[in-house]
């Protein structure tokens, strides 16, 4: 079916296939909690100049919330899950605390955007349910990051237009974005159409 592996798809064009459907949907939301994943299990593991024992704690925290959404959606996706990706964080400093949370920032709205603009692609209502559930989490963090970046901007204009809404970004610009941190190619050919 070509969800578990690299190959050229008939239209020509190469990487991972996250599929069609419910299936493709929840490959693309498996796809971002790996990159999330594995970003913060190395913000972790690397600690910036300076991280202070609460800065510690909310990240781990953090790590630990996107690792169990990653296992959710491996473990939902069963034998229709796309591969463990390969990232590229070379662009990141994970020793510079600006660096570090600049992209996690960066990944936490991108997140949001993510799961708010393909929600309504779900045609299961129980995908649609915990979708819902693990995107208030995102937001939650998001919100944490950008505390800690500049207090306030919690909920600036930047992540929530004038009727209050988060915004929400279509798979494909999602996925353009993400594929700076990946060097794995994931290309959503065969998704559901936004």
């Amino acid at each position: 079916s070509g969800l578990t592996g690299c190959r050229k798809d008939d239209d020509g064009v190469d990487g991972i296939n996250l599929g069609s459907g419910d299936i493709g949907v929840l490959n693309y939301a498996y796809a971002l909690e790996q990159l999330e994943a594995a970003f913060y299990t190395q913000v972790v593991q690397s600690q910036y100049a300076n991280i202070t024992a609460a800065e510690t704690a909310y990240l781990t925290d953090i790590r630990d919330h996107e690792i169990a959404h990653r296992e959710f959606f491996k473990k939902a996706l069963g034998n229709n899950a796309i591969p463990a990706l390969e990232v590229n964080f070379s662009a990141i400093d994970f020793g510079n605390r600006a660096s570090v949370l600049g992209t996690a920032k960066a990944f936490e709205d991108l997140g949001v955007s993510a799961y708010n603009g393909a929600g309504k692609l779900l045609t299961d209502v129980n995908y649609l349910v915990a979708a819902g559930k693990i995107v208030s989490v995102e937001a939650r963090h998001a919100a944490l990051i950008r505390e800690l970046l500049s207090p306030n901007s919690f909920g600036n204009a930047e992540v929530v237009d004038s009727n209050g809404l988060d915004l929400a970004k279509s798979p494909r610009d999602v996925l353009s974005v993400a594929a700076g941190f990946l060097k794995s190619k994931v290309n959503a050919t065969t998704f559901p159409p936004s």
